[in-house]
């Protein structure tokens, strides 16, 4: 506001309009002046990405394919709970890493989100929950999972911008306490994420063997367990009242005997935390199949018996393609020789408050 030569309260005002209430129109923002809001129109707009494709699965689950101004897709998903209502949200097109068991894994980088990019996934929802003004209770959207399509870490400057604008008292007022990152194990960037976000923190683990989670999550040849684990010893606020969740899909005969569940617990040995076992979804082509019922019982039983919670996942919006590790768009790379094709590393100009 300063640099359109308007007072610097202006900014606060056009804060509230348009994460608070929600709109897309400077005209609707009756506060403001009516010659500002027609300078306001003449140089910004405010709009949402397109909304490419909505789906809803039997059991309430509600998908969005999100179309951004290079045509690149994402999706996002919106879980309803009894007791809560969680939106999981992307942060790249596509995935940095290729975790062998996951669909987006099979989709090469395309690009990081801005932070507009990802903000925009949570009014998607708002907009389509009809959440405007942001409610103080009775929210059918109270948590936010980063466990959408990409590696949060890997695009954490974007990341840590929208998260702020997400826990934004004045904004759309999600409590860092409902939100949670899950990476597959960037060590060097996990305590820069408890300093500077203090969100909660899930670990997609997998595997208790090295050699098996260098297959299942290749990222471990570069930051093996030991590490991992190490820096989530460490992870800046954790603590019994605010565990870190370790995330473990259960593979048919891979990874789901008694012996690693047993391994699972000596790993966890001194960390504050939880075990979500996640029944794998599967997708076309996948070279796994989902432990059986008793396989994951078992395993699930002797996590507990260890003082740890380990609930198991119930798989949500399989009908959809929604559930865990589900996720995928067709977006590729732009090639070189198409003119005015973008480089694929070149991220979209975009301010996070008016894109």
């Amino acid at each position: 506001m300063a640099g359109f030569g308007a007072e610097p309260f202006r900014a606060r005002q056009l804060w509230h309009w348009i994460y608070h209430r929600g709109v897309t129109d400077f005209a609707l923002m009756t506060s403001l002046a009516k010659g500002f809001r027609e300078r306001l129109a003449e140089r910004y707009e405010l709009r949402r990405p397109e909304i490419s494709r909505a789906l809803a699965s039997l059991d309430g689950t509600r998908k969005w394919l999100l179309r951004f101004d290079d045509a690149q897709e994402i999706e996002t998903v919106h879980i309803p709970e009894a007791d809560r209502g969680t939106l999981c949200v992307s942060s790249q097109v596509g995935c940095t890493l290729t975790c062998t068991f996951c669909h987006t894994g099979t989709q090469r980088l395309v690009r990081n989100l801005t932070a507009s990019e990802i903000v925009g996934q949570i009014m998607i929802a708002r907009d389509s929950l009809g959440e405007w003004p942001s409610p103080r209770d009775d929210r059918q959207l109270t948590n936010i999972v980063l466990m959408g399509m990409g590696e949060p870490l890997y695009n954490f400057d974007n990341v840590a911008a929208a998260m702020k604008i997400a826990m934004d008292p004045e904004g759309l007022a999600v409590s860092r306490r409902k939100i949670t990152l899950s990476t597959s194990g960037v060590v060097p960037m996990i305590e820069r994420c408890g300093r500077e976000l203090a969100v909660n923190l899930a670990i997609s683990l997998h595997a208790v063997t090295d050699e098996l989670r260098n297959t299942l999550v290749p990222l471990n040849k570069k930051y093996p367990i030991a590490d991992l684990l190490e820096a989530c010893r460490s992870y800046p606020g954790s603590s019994n009242a605010r565990r870190i969740t370790f995330e473990y899909v259960m593979l048919k005969g891979v990874n789901d005997s008694p012996a690693e569940a047993r391994e699972l617990v000596r790993l966890l040995k001194g960390i504050p935390a939880k075990v979500n076992l996640i029944p794998f979804n599967p997708w076309p082509g996948a070279p796994y199949e989902c432990s059986s019922d008793r396989a994951i019982k078992a395993f699930s039983d002797i996590v507990f018996e260890a003082g740890y919670s380990a609930p198991v996942r119930t798989p949500r919006g399989r009908d959809i393609s929604a559930a865990c590790g589900q996720l995928k768009s067709e977006s590729v790379r732009a090639r070189r020789t198409v003119p005015g094709a973008r480089p694929a590393s070149e991220s979209v100009a975009a301010s996070p408050l008016l894109g």
